[in-house]
């Protein structure tokens, strides 16, 4: 409970520039929940799926191969099912079926990620913002005043201008540290929805070799 008081404390010590940097990390918070939740549902073991294709595809079976994708739903199965749908045609409307797959989701994948960075530095700036003023507001204050109480009005408003910073600081670390880390998450899948897309291209016209051979 006092570290709640003392958070408090320091946000209403940091004056009106603490709002708009707690609007910003309500956001922020919103976007990497979201985004977290929807990459983890996004992830799928590709060594294993490959390996139920090579099997189902390797026998003929196009049919086993769509069922274990429409089983795991996910960016990567649903493209790849595009393509298994059109087995029985041509190598090029295979892959054109998969692309055409894959411009439904991957801008699903990569969506509000990069709002994480301009949040990041919008906080930042804000909590510089609020400094700025702060600093202002004390050396302003203290000008015309009773020189006992300069101290005492010196330190409140250096007090606001650091608060503020500490806290833009602290948004603007999360939204940035929040950024690198679904970036990379996000880019491992767009590299694995690639290698498994190669591969299953490669299984199918291996297939389709050995029926005419």
């Amino acid at each position: 409970m006092s570290v709640l008081k003392m958070l408090a404390d320091a946000f209403h010590e940091g004056g009106w520039g603490m709002w708009p940097i707690l609007f910003l990390l309500m956001i922020t918070i919103s976007i990497l929940i979201e985004r977290s939740v929807y990459l983890r549902k996004s992830v799928i073991d590709k060594e294993k799926l490959v390996a139920l294709l090579r099997q189902q595809i390797s026998t003929g079976n196009i049919q086993g191969a769509i069922k274990v994708c429409a089983g795991n739903p996910t960016p990567l199965t649903r493209i790849v099912q595009s393509g298994l749908m059109r087995a029985n045609r041509s190598d090029e409307e295979i892959n054109a079926a998969m692309e055409e797959a894959s411009l439904r989701e991957l801008p699903a994948l990569e969506k509000r990620t990069g709002y994480l960075a301009m949040l990041g530095n919008l906080a930042t700036l804000a909590g510089l913002l609020g400094t700025i003023t702060g600093l202002i507001k004390s050396f302003a204050g203290v000008a015309g005043v009773d020189p006992s109480q300069k101290a005492t009005m010196l330190s409140k408003g250096i007090s606001e201008a650091m608060n503020c910073t500490a806290f833009g600081l602290f948004t603007g670390i999360l939204g940035l540290g929040a950024f690198a880390a679904l970036n990379g998450r996000t880019q491992n899948v767009l590299d694995d929805i690639s290698e498994v897309k190669k591969a299953v291209t490669n299984l199918l016209f291996q297939a389709k070799a050995a029926l005419q051979g």
